[in-house]
């Protein structure tokens, strides 16, 4: 290759022709000075022949070498980028070498070889890094990632890792850092470790439900900040009554605060279906006592009390305990008194804890005695009904009206569609009654997102004659993602004409939450924004 040396004359750059060799070209230095490689190549001809003939005639002076000035561009246009000064050009003969498909080689660990001359089809060194993602090629260290029986080996890079975490960066150049070619790492799983690698190798985040959790722990082990916190937004945005209790337990576990609320809001609102959850078996004893402990959980004490029981087995399960009551008892152990079993209702304790064989008979008697008797007993059980959720109503209307032929039910439905703003759990509607008397409705409400029913329940309702509305509830409250809009169907029964809303508004604001509302094409019956039924969304937030 030529050599391209720069002088300094009067305080500007100049390339020498003496040091150019001919033969070769080089567009872009001649492109900045408005020069074609073919002017340069004849100016570097005719100096060389004058050089040439001077010598031949054996004169001692020598003319001085041609050289070209520098001139040096200012411009205040935004410097650009690898990528955007050379846009990547696929090769013809390159369809199997692409980024992507390095990744899914790299991901089963094949270390395939690159091309020769790879690096000359990556532009930028996010994307030749990406290359050395889970690579042997120019590896220095190996971790053998995973408990016995289950591990994997993964090639690193020292460098690359220590750029991308200060606790790789430790323990390689750090000052106790060991010059070691193998790491064993036996508390972090394979697939883990790998999303974190191919995050710090290409700057790509790639989480699955089934190892998020994982992989959020590997992130705080090695202290990589930005792949953590997109592991809890992943958790967040998955959070459910199903796994609620789990993730409650892990984001204590990993000091994660903000997860450890948005937990707390599904478990307080949507209680019993996370109490019958299999996530809620799986919690450690810690979790267990600060659920049980819980003052506004929204469900019924026998169904925290058949909860408790549930871990109780699969604790003794993990203990390697007899599945017997004594057992269920004792790992129990003072989390039982907890449980709030005074507050049941008679018939529950009858038919259930009393039942149950995990109450001693002196605690039985007690607590028969506390239902009934004028002067209750003392009891170790914490006889304070919870305070559970208050429940918000958003009402869309701002008057309500009845006419002699409306609002008339024969089966058809009526429907509205809203949205929020903040996650909330609608736990029913507040509906019209009868604007003819005392009658009775039966309802079958329905809360559907894209054609998907969430919720569903069948009821009925008695209506006082007034212009109340009055409330038809779900079985359980149905979790409400923002920003996304929903359906609310109901279909009525009955033979009296009803009160129905006028005036509607399109948004209302209801707390923190803001609801907006919107026409729904499954409305058969009347119902819209401006008017009709479903006065009311019934809520926790």
């Amino acid at each position: 290759m030529a050599t391209i040396t720069p002088g300094e004359v009067g305080g500007s750059s100049y390339l020498w022709d003496s040091e150019w060799d001919s033969s070769e070209e080089f567009e872009s230095p001649f492109s900045v000075l408005g020069l074609s490689s073919e002017t340069v190549k004849n100016r570097s001809k005719k100096s060389s022949k004058t050089n040439t003939s001077s010598s031949n005639s054996g004169s001692s002076s020598k003319l001085p070498p041609v050289c070209y000035e520098i001139i040096t561009l200012k411009t205040k246009k935004k410097k650009k980028m690898a990528a955007d000064i050379f846009p990547r050009k696929k090769p013809a003969n390159s369809s199997s070498t692409t980024v992507q498909q390095y990744h899914q080689q790299n991901l089963s660990n094949n270390n395939l070889i690159p091309a020769p001359n790879w690096q000359g089809l990556y532009p930028t060194i996010r994307e030749r890094n990406a290359v050395m993602f889970n690579n042997d090629l120019m590896a220095d260290v190996h971790f053998v990632v995973g408990p016995p029986g289950g591990t994997q080996r993964l090639p690193g890079h020292k460098y690359v890792l220590a750029v991308g975490s200060s606790v790789f960066h430790a323990m390689f150049y750090g000052e106790l850092a060991e010059d070691k070619d193998e790491i064993r790492i036996p508390d972090v799983e394979p697939a883990a470790f790998l999303a974190m690698l191919k995050y710090i190798y290409c700057d790509e985040i790639d989480l699955a439900a089934d190892t998020v959790l994982a992989t959020l722990y590997a992130a705080k082990k090695y202290i990589v900040p930005h792949l953590a916190r997109a592991c809890v937004n992943f958790l967040e945005t998955s959070l459910s009554a199903k796994n609620a209790c789990v993730l409650l337990s892990q984001s204590c576990l990993f000091e994660e605060p903000d997860l450890t609320q948005r937990c707390w809001e599904v478990i307080d609102a949507q209680a019993e279906l996370a109490l019958k959850s299999e996530g809620f078996c799986d919690i450690d004893f810690q979790t267990l006592e600060s659920i049980l402990r819980r003052e506004t959980l929204n469900a019924k004490e026998i169904v925290v009390f058949e909860a408790a029981l549930n871990w109780a087995e699969v604790e003794c399960q993990r203990q390697d305990l007899a599945l017997s009551i004594e057992n269920k008892r004792k790992v129990l152990g003072k989390a039982l008194y907890l449980i709030r079993i005074p507050t049941m209702a008679l018939d529950d304790f009858a038919n259930g804890a009393a039942q149950s064989g995990v109450l001693t008979l002196n605690e039985t008697n007690d607590i028969f005695l506390w239902y009934t008797a004028a002067k209750k007993p003392e009891l170790q059980f914490v006889s304070k009904a919870r305070k559970g959720l208050v429940p918000q109503r958003c009402h869309r209307f701002q008057s309500c009206a009845y006419r002699s032929n409306q609002w008339r039910y024969r089966g058809r439905c009526d429907s509205i569609q809203f949205a929020v703003d903040k996650r909330v759990f609608i736990a029913g509607f507040g509906l019209y009654g009868s604007s003819c008397g005392s009658a009775e409705y039966s309802a079958k409400i329905e809360l559907k997102r894209q054609g998907v029913v969430l919720g569903q329940n069948l009821s009925k309702y008695f209506s006082d004659g007034s212009s109340n509305t009055f409330p038809v509830w779900f079985e359980y409250p149905v979790q409400i993602e923002p920003d996304t809009f929903y359906t609310a169907s109901v279909i009525l029964d009955g033979n009296e004409l009803s009160y129905f809303g006028q005036e509607g508004m399109t948004e209302v604001q209801c707390g923190k939450v803001t609801v907006q509302f919107q026409c729904s094409s499954d409305s058969t019956n009347g119902t819209g924004v401006q008017g009709g039924q479903i006065p009311e969304l019934i809520f926790y937030a």
